[in-house]
């Protein structure tokens, strides 16, 4: 269904204070006169005179490497024509904020109240010192090709004029992979595009760029077919004119593999489209309304496979998906275009990332709807966060390779982690886990493969190379649900502990002699051995894997149990403890005990504080550890502040080289200066504590739940600490993501413990 947007809901929008959409904010420190005396006079004189001597120093000094000039003058204004550069500026503001959101680039828009192409092309010449990017918008054609052709001519910097690019980066995308739906070779496709202007013919040459042959297309504007012999040969729409002796579009569409529709709505007939060849292609991409209504075009033919320009319809073809993440790569190599081996290389990193798993995220912001690839998704959902990541390299890359870009990117995983942190995601720590998994792959056994998300994690395992999945479960199931799920598990091996009946026995065996003194018979080990929890576990045990994943679906004691009789503590380790990595855009923390014990004594306590800080060390992180009550150093009487207390004087002995101290609030920990002012005596003076232990499992529990829902924070977890070997339990209802996020966990800590063994 499509979002309805009343007149008066959007007019508040827009001014409701502060008017607009977008605002300016200083990003270095101004709260005192030193800080002004450094960002204007006298201090910003010294930049100034680094730049005089290098231009190439204003990107090191200046916003400019990462600043976009979003230019119109108003004259195409989608579905609204010529109103004008006012009248045009909430669209570009509106630009901007999608710029900001999807590739953390900042904007200026600017508009131009000057119509001759001339005059505009001086005006956006002058403004080059200003900007790293010029993202030209809603200029009418034909202008707008000549003044886009002329400004990358003269300009060092990337110019591009979305309205036409953008629609044939995307369109391009989803034609490669409809391609592949319909079982046909764009070399061979007989193309015809209803519509000649700039997006249209941005699309076709873009097409041709890939493999369209010019003799295959048929191209229209407003009064029919464009021939050769009725057509000025020095017209920009003359290398698409065509040979034969056709003057409709009726007549063109016969036996027409795909249409392209860039022009009004309706003009599309059904019955045009039931004289296109079996399984026809149909970008209707006029908006609002596309030359065929989508459900007309799915009543008429059952073979059509569509994209539009619509949010409600399957296959959107959006300009969002293409030019944040393509000035990203442009703006972080300095090129001095986008150039057409950027843009295929954007074609192309929009294709596969489409035929990938889709993260449950985008799944849940789609209406919890399957997503696979096929005739329902040929591009990327907008909201798919991995966009930015796979589009803004290959650019960057493709702009390396053809001559454009001034700097190189030589490391190319930490540019990665730079692109999450620029559109606010604090995936640093886990693009770091990511990266060591990927190093050394491990086997990882899936208690629960018989699921569909745990199978969809197994398959990003597999695409992301962090390791080999191991599927446990009933064969025929799982492979249905493969199949189902249109997921490539092929070569994964499935078993099914039923059916092991040998393995099984010996798997029993050694659990009895493990348990034999703590009440487990042999009639109750070979019993327990059809539980998948305690069959993997014993995998593992006995090296058939590395690392054990559970507990999508069963409660957390229940999982574990199993683990701990089989695997067992870490040697001089006396309990194991549950940690969350909690991120949010103050940063990474991490919190003990937050899943397994559920009162533990100052002691018990003292030993958490130990596992976490092995932990977080092993994340990279120092460990500044703030052992947390409800009361700070005495100020409050009871059972919780005595409690830790204590036990911050015995890890005070216990690890003497460690950063802690307690009994503290939660603000107060994470406050460095009120910790500061109020108690300068802390051991934490001077540090914000990254690394809260709470008194109970209750405490935790809570926390950490409430800053997932209320504070928009991203929880990573539980991680289990103090294992003998790396087993991992998901929390009841895990995400596809957070699942992925626990394999690559568990694989750097099988890692851990194959060297821990090598010793």
């Amino acid at each position: 269904m499509a979002i309805k947007i009343r007149k008066e809901d959007a007019l508040e929008y827009h001014s409701s204070s502060p008017a607009g959409k977008i605002e300016i904010r200083p990003t270095k420190m101004m709260s005192s006169q030193v800080d002004l005396a450094l960002a204007y006079s006298p201090g910003v004189a010294e930049p100034c005179k680094e730049i005089a001597k290098n231009k190439e120093d204003v990107y090191k000094y200046t916003a400019k490497g990462n600043l976009v000039g979003v230019i119109s003058n108003g004259t195409a204004v989608l579905g609204l024509g010529n109103i004008g550069p006012e009248a045009s500026k909430p669209v570009m503001e509106g630009k901007g904020v999608l710029f900001k959101k999807f590739a953390g680039i900042d904007v200026f828009d600017i508009e131009v109240d000057e119509e001759d192409p001339d005059k505009f092309i001086q005006i956006v010449k002058a403004l080059e010192p200003t900007f790293g990017g010029i993202n030209l918008e809603d200029i009418k054609a034909p202008e707008s090709f000549k003044i886009e052709r002329v400004l990358r001519e003269q300009m060092k910097i990337p110019v591009m004029h979305d309205d036409q690019h953008g629609t044939a980066i995307i369109s391009s995308a989803a034609l490669l992979n409809a391609l592949i739906v319909v079982g046909k070779k764009i070399e061979e496709l007989k193309i015809v595009v209803n519509g000649a202007g700039g997006a249209a013919m941005a699309c076709t040459d873009l097409y041709v760029g890939l493999g369209a042959r010019k003799e295959n297309i048929v191209m229209l504007d407003s009064k029919g077919v464009l021939r050769k012999d009725k057509i000025d040969p020095e017209s920009m729409k003359a290398r698409y004119a065509t040979d034969k002796k056709i003057d409709t579009l009726d007549e063109a569409i016969v036996g027409a593999d795909m249409f392209l529709g860039l022009s009004t709505a309706d003009v599309f007939t059904p019955d045009m489209l039931k004289k296109m060849a079996d399984k026809p292609i149909v970008f209707a991409l006029a908006n609002p309304d596309p030359e065929i209504p989508y459900q007309l075009a799915m009543d008429t033919r059952d073979d059509v496979v569509m994209a539009t320009g619509r949010s409600d319809h399957p296959n959107q073809v959006n300009n969002v998906l293409g030019f944040p993440y393509i000035f990203r790569g442009a703006l972080d190599v300095r090129a001095t275009a986008i150039n057409e081996e950027m843009k295929l290389a954007a074609v192309k990193a929009l294709a596969e990332l489409t035929k990938e798993a889709v993260p449950e995220m985008v799944i849940k912001a789609y209406g919890n709807k399957p997503i696979t690839f096929g005739s329902d998704y040929l591009i990327p959902k907008p909201l798919d966060p991995r966009l930015i990541t796979t589009i803004s390299p290959a650019v960057a890359k493709a702009a390396m390779d053809s001559g454009v870009a001034r700097v190189k990117i030589d490391d190319w995983e930490a540019y990665k982690v730079e692109l999450q942190s620029r559109i606010g995601i604090d995936n640093r720590l886990m693009a770091r886990v990511i990266a060591r998994a990927r190093r050394a792959p491990k086997r990882v056994v899936f208690a629960e493969a018989d699921h569909p998300k745990i199978l969809k994690a197994a398959q990003m395992v597999i695409d992301e190379g962090i390791g080999y999945p191991i599927l446990l479960g009933n064969k025929a199931r799982i492979e249905a649900l493969v199949v189902e799920n249109k997921l490539d598990l092929r070569d994964t091996p499935i078993i099914d502990p039923y059916h092991e009946a040998d393995t099984r026995h010996e798997y029993a065996a050694m659990l009895f002699e493990k348990r034999k003194r703590k009440g487990i018979t042999m009639v109750n080990a070979r019993q327990l051995m059809y539980d998948r929890n305690y069959y993997g576990a014993m995998m593992v045990e006995t090296g058939a894997a590395d690392a054990l994943i559970s507990g999508l679906t069963n409660d957390y004691p229940k999982t574990i149990l199993p683990a701990l009789h089989i695997l067992g503590v870490e040697e001089g380790i006396n309990r194991v403890a549950g940690m969350y990595i909690i991120s949010n855009a103050k940063g990474t923390y991490f919190f003990a005990d937050t899943t397994v014990n559920l009162n533990p004594t100052a002691e018990e306590l003292v030993e958490i504080v130990g596992l976490a800080a092995r932990a977080v060390k092993y994340f990279d992180y120092e460990p500044k550890v703030a052992v947390l009550s409800y009361s700070n150093f005495g100020s409050s009487r009871g059972g919780v502040p005595e409690k830790t207390r204590k036990a911050v004087e015995l890890a005070k002995k216990k690890y003497p080289d460690l950063i802690i101290d307690g009994e503290l609030q939660a603000n107060v920990a994470l406050n460095a200066e009120l910790l500061s002012e109020v108690y300068p005596f802390s051991s934490l003076n001077g540090h914000s504590a990254n690394t809260l232990i709470f008194p109970d499992l209750a405490s935790g529990n809570i926390a950490y739940k409430l800053l997932m829902e209320l504070g928009g924070a991203e929880a990573i977890g539980p991680i289990l600490v103090g294992m003998n070997k790396a087993v991992h339990v998901l929390q009841v209802g895990s995400s596809i993501r957070e699942i992925f996020n626990m394999v690559a966990i568990a694989v750097i800590d099988a890692q851990s413990q194959s060297a821990k063994a090598q010793q």
